[in-house]
């Protein structure tokens, strides 16, 4: 498992961002047809907190000093599971893709070295096309364990004007000014989350510690739902900037004791009137189709479909020394 002659590895620094794109928008093109990675994404998995690029990510460099590869480790919440994530050029990267896996690999075991683990769980996902990276990710000892679906809906015809909410609901935005309302926001996504599986509770600073490392945050896309003045359910959009096509809602939480009345489907029909007068032409958002929430019944109800899925695969790394 070695790199061909004349090629090397390094870490990646801000000057590769269009040598990046250029990686990641081939790999999406390859496998689903279009490219999914917007430069303010990469950006942000490059500046994100407490990322050491010189130890959890890397790009491969082939005979000719064109970056064709690059891989990175995305565990936002700190917890004791990693995310591999490995991008290659699907005409030029290839030989790079299961050396950059092992490599990976390797930093998560010496991560759990220092963390005083005797191992940590490791997932990566990969779309039914991609067929190569799955028999990689199977030789190195990953299993299947659950299948996400991104799912979207074209905003046409959609109207500014959101919708009238049920009965004692109000939909409102959320005031970043106040860190009452930012501490209530988070407590609903943290609640709500963990009905679900795999979720990795995150404490509000660290929320905050992200959303202060963004490119930009649309707070006019970060909605509130509440019932008799509480806070009941919260949508948090991902800011695309105003070129971009696609709103995105990156998180939706309704409270256990408030589901199935109808506020989830209020927050994306609020979601998607702003989207909509901000001229973006879909809405997106990713789903885990294991949810027990059944949140993707939801999104189904409010005109969304399924673009693609991804197959999730995970194995344990023992830590480096054991």
């Amino acid at each position: 498992m070695t790199l061909p002659d004349g090629w090397t590895t390094r870490p990646p620094t801000l000057d590769d961002v269009p040598a990046l794109l250029k990686v990641t928008h081939a790999s999406d093109i390859a496998a689903i047809g279009y490219p999914d990675f917007p430069e303010y994404e990469l950006l942000e998995v490059l500046q994100a907190p407490h990322v050491d690029l010189e130890r959890d990510q890397a790009v491969a460099v082939d005979a000719d000093g064109t970056v064709v590869a690059w891989a990175y480790l995305d565990n936002p919440n700190r917890a004791q599971r990693e995310f591999i994530e490995v991008y290659v050029h699907p005409e030029l990267g290839v030989p790079a893709r299961a050396v950059l896996l092992r490599r990976q690999l390797d930093r998560v075991a010496e991560e759990a070295a220092e963390l005083g683990l005797d191992r940590m769980s490791v997932r990566a996902g990969a779309v039914p096309t991609e067929t190569g990276w799955a028999g990689d990710l199977r030789a190195a000892g990953f299993g299947f364990v659950k299948r996400y679906a991104r799912m979207s809906r074209p905003l046409a015809g959609v109207s500014t004007t959101p919708p009238t909410p049920p009965a004692g609901v109000v939909v409102r935005l959320v005031d970043p000014s106040s860190d009452d309302d930012m501490r209530a926001f988070h407590r609903v996504l943290d609640t709500a989350f963990r009905d679900t599986p795999d979720y990795d509770p995150m404490t509000y600073e660290h929320w905050r510690e992200r959303i202060a490392a963004l490119q930009s945050v649309a707070y006019d896309e970060w909605f509130v739902a509440t019932v008799d003045g509480v806070p009941a359910g919260v949508l948090q959009s991902s800011d695309q900037g105003t070129d971009d096509d696609e709103g995105w809602v990156r998180y939706l939480a309704v409270l256990r004791a408030h589901r199935k009345r109808g506020i989830g489907a209020a927050l994306l029909g609020h979601a998607f009137a702003v989207y909509a007068g901000k001229g973006r032409k879909q809405a997106g958002l990713g789903v885990d189709l294991s949810n027990p929430t059944e949140a993707a019944r939801l999104y189904l109800s409010v005109g969304m479909t399924a673009s693609y899925e991804a197959d999730i695969f995970e194995r344990t790394v023992e830590a480096a020394g054991r």
